[in-house]
């Protein structure tokens, strides 16, 4: 037994390495194949349904956010262009009323964005020629009417005076100075326009209506700004056609426009008595499939999403109304929805 065992000892041994080496590599194969697993069960996918997989991992790094439907009843938008206007009533503009070289005020040129009241003096117009001719013909003929005071009507010698006379450029409100496009020693052209003064917390939006059956219609508006919807009021609408549409003005609620540039361009999404039924859910929630039509992703579970094709209508710049294509209780994805929709 013992000469038996010491020959076939290298063979024992050869065979139980083969054996070892079998199992080994059993056991890197399963744990490759579980890794494997882990990897495709944390990674969002496309199912063969069109439907999308996305672990809770991948939605808290993805910052996917979502809310119920609305349902209800809201009224028909209209979406035009438009921008921002001064108000009349509380701005004006400065403008020379005869040409000549422009000087400082008592204080100096006011700068854009400062604040003037109404009757300041922001600068003088020293008018380079009067009815007679150029200015030193004219300061020659008021010295010699000033010599002649005892024989020279005083009405002659008030206006060579008026002719001379350094004209001056008064604020016509009070608020800031929105332009000023002159330097000091310039020569400007009557009714040039030299300073512009407004009020920032007196604001008009103006949309041009190409319909204009629609004005007896309008029960308000609104616009998105700097990611805020602001509402407004409406004033009315105009008669006169402007570039083949009726102006129509809107003001806001205090001082909500306060910060908007004069002439910024705008969307108004102008509101009308019509009412329809539909669901609100925000306009991020809208993205394009591959057939380039608008749908939203409905969580149909926890980690399961739903594509569906919709049908809408502007509502306020932040919201839409769906018309068709979503049911009540639908949750919508809200936010990252343009992430999610590229998952493949």
């Amino acid at each position: 037994m013992i000469i038996f065992i010491t020959l076939f000892k290298p063979i024992l041994i050869a065979a139980a390495l083969f054996f070892f080496s079998l199992s080994y590599a059993g056991s890197d194969h399963g744990d490759e194949k579980n890794s494997s697993g882990a990897l495709s069960v944390d990674t969002p996918k496309r199912q063969a349904n069109g439907n999308l997989f996305i672990p809770k991992l991948a939605q808290r790094q993805l910052k996917v956010e979502t809310e119920l439907t609305q349902e209800g009843d809201f009224p028909k938008t209209l979406d035009l262009a438009g921008k921002v206007m001064m108000d009349p009533n509380y701005g004006g503009k400065v403008q020379a009323i005869v040409a000549g070289r422009i000087t400082p005020g008592p204080k100096g040129f006011p700068l854009p964005g400062q604040s003037v009241t109404k009757g300041d003096v922001l600068a003088y117009v020293t008018p380079e020629a009067g009815p007679s001719g150029t200015r030193s013909l004219a300061e020659s003929r008021l010295k010699r009417l000033r010599e002649l005071s005892d024989t020279v009507p005083r009405k002659t010698i008030e206006e060579a005076q008026a002719a001379v006379a350094n004209e001056e450029l008064r604020a016509p409100v009070s608020g800031i100075i929105s332009t000023m496009g002159i330097v000091s020693g310039q020569v400007v052209e009557a009714r040039q326009l030299i300073f512009e003064v407004v009020n920032p917390s007196r604001l008009l939006v103006e949309a041009l209506a190409y319909d204009g059956t629609m004005l007896k219609n309008i029960s308000g508006g609104f616009i998105e700004y700097s990611g805020k919807t602001i509402e407004l009021q409406y004033l009315g609408g105009g008669q006169s056609m402007r570039e083949l549409a009726l102006p129509i003005t809107f003001s806001g609620k205090n001082d909500d426009l306060l910060g908007i540039p004069i002439g910024q361009p705008l969307r108004v999404f102008v509101s009308t008595e019509t009412k329809y039924k539909g669901f609100k859910i925000p306009f991020s929630a809208i993205v394009k499939n591959g057939a380039n039509q608008n749908i939203v992703w409905i969580k149909k579970s926890p980690e399961e999403f739903e594509p569906k094709v919709v049908l809408y209508e502007p509502l306020d710049g932040k919201y839409v109304v769906v018309t068709s294509g979503l049911s009540a209780q639908d949750r919508v994805v809200s936010s990252a929805a343009s992430l999610i929709n590229q998952i493949r």
